[in-house]
């Protein structure tokens, strides 16, 4: 097992995850810009209309998610209905649309080295794991927030622990594909229900899962239909007692086992001679026969007692870490884009409304990004492109050649108000 390269540096740019609430956000900037009663109404005013709009944006992007899921939803039956291009056609909005959602809550795709070397490196599951890779058709991982923590590992064969540093990811959702089943063929992905028992997902179906506190090189241990396999060491740790143990039975067999044939035939009618130990040394042999498949049942035995401790170690170090599956993630995700959406709009609106005059989009997220390490002590990236194209398609925003700026409060609260009028249905 590769033991994680703790020198490593930290892979990707800098997260652009706001992790702030709301009303800390709002509180900060007000206390930050100085501003008097009747500014901060305003301001709190502003937000509260924004806040409105995007919630009602996104349950419209909700519902989208919801609708075209249903197709590929492991718990609903095939949409038999549908073509084969059709459900290709629905499969590739559904993963835009999903992609697309997870981007404004500022998750980050793994790349698709990082996942291989997952396999071959591990912190928490200290097991060797395999997932049948044939039976997706497409597997992405996004991952949004990082930490770095000190665990405890065994070292010497359980006899000592060892301190270990390694990178945690804050939040993780796996986007798993099966691949579509072939007409009149059993679906290929099994996974293991409560009782034990296999429970077929049927092919063409995608799996979400939301997980929380991930190590780094733990990322194949999400795989759905992960089982764990003997390295080498626990090969070595079975096969070698067993060695010994199985040669001097086999070899106190080897000369009896022709007694016994003798005997036997004797019984049988098919020879007429026994001398007087044979029926002894048959009895002998009898009994080494049975010390040999007692021994081999133990093993047998102890093989699958290894195995199950090994399965419990990767479900005690998963289990407890996976938040929601499948469409029941779709809330958590809108909420998160919803609110992701809304903290940098209003961050890009004040920094541009509090600016001296007009600022190009460096000097915007330069502002953004000081303000955010000075008042709430966050180093991270402010995606400012995000932040103007929202307050733009609410036509806040003032454009010149290389530069931006925002119209005054009032009339911005004014032009919230619009578009939260257009917004909803017109009386019948």
């Amino acid at each position: 097992m590769t033991e994680p390269n703790n020198d490593a540096p930290t892979p990707g740019p800098r997260d652009r995850f706001i992790p702030l609430r709301k009303s800390d956000i709002l509180d900060g900037l007000i206390t930050h810009f100085t501003l008097d009663d009747a500014l901060a109404g305003e301001l709190r005013q502003f937000a509260h209309i924004l806040g409105a709009i995007l919630h009602q944006q996104y349950f419209d992007e909700l519902d989208r998610l919801r609708q075209t899921y249903f197709y590929f939803d492991p718990d609903i039956g095939r949409a038999a209905h549908l073509s084969a291009d059709a459900l290709d056609a629905a499969y590739r909005g559904l993963s835009d649309e999903f992609v697309r959602v997870l981007t404004e809550a500022n998750f980050v795709e793994i790349k698709h080295e990082e996942i291989l070397r997952a396999f071959t490196e591990h912190a928490l599951v200290r097991v060797k794991i395999k997932a049948p890779l044939t039976d997706y058709r497409d597997v992405r991982m996004f991952r949004r927030g990082h930490h770095r923590e000190t665990i405890s590992i065994p070292a010497l064969f359980g006899l000592r622990r060892r301190s270990l540093e390694i990178e945690v990811y804050d939040d993780v959702v796996l986007m798993v594909a099966t691949r579509p089943d072939v007409v009149g063929a059993e679906p290929r992905l099994s996974l293991l229900s409560a009782r034990g028992s296999a429970s077929k997902v049927r092919g063409g179906a995608v799996l979400f899962k939301y997980f929380r506190h991930i190590p780094r090189w733990d990322l194949e241990a999400l795989f759905p239909n992960v089982r764990v396999v003997m390295g080498i060491r626990q090969q070595l740790t079975l096969g070698v007692p067993a060695l010994v143990g199985g040669v001097p039975i086999l070899l106190k067999l080897a000369s009896t086992l022709t007694v016994l044939f003798v005997v036997a035939g004797f019984y049988l009618g098919l020879s007429g001679t026994l001398h007087d130990n044979d029926t002894q040394q048959a009895l002998a042999a009898l009994s080494g026969l049975f010390a040999l498949g007692a021994f081999i049942l133990r093993q047998w035995g102890n093989f699958h007692r290894q195995s199950l401790i090994h399965q419990k170690q990767l479900t005690d170090n998963i289990y407890y870490r996976n938040v929601n599956n499948n469409s029941g993630i779709f809330n958590y995700l809108i909420g998160e884009a919803e609110e992701q959406d809304w903290k940098e709009a209003l961050l890009a609106y004040c920094g541009l409304v509090s600016a001296p005059g007009e600022l190009t989009h460096d000097a915007l997220r330069t502002r953004i990004e000081d303000l955010l390490l000075q008042r709430f002590s966050l180093g991270l990236s402010f995606n400012v492109d995000a932040a103007l194209a929202k307050l733009r398609e609410l036509r806040l925003l003032t454009e010149t050649a290389d530069a931006v700026s925002v119209i005054a409060l009032p009339d911005a609260i004014a032009q919230l108000e619009r578009v939260w009028g257009r917004l909803l249905p017109s009386p019948s």
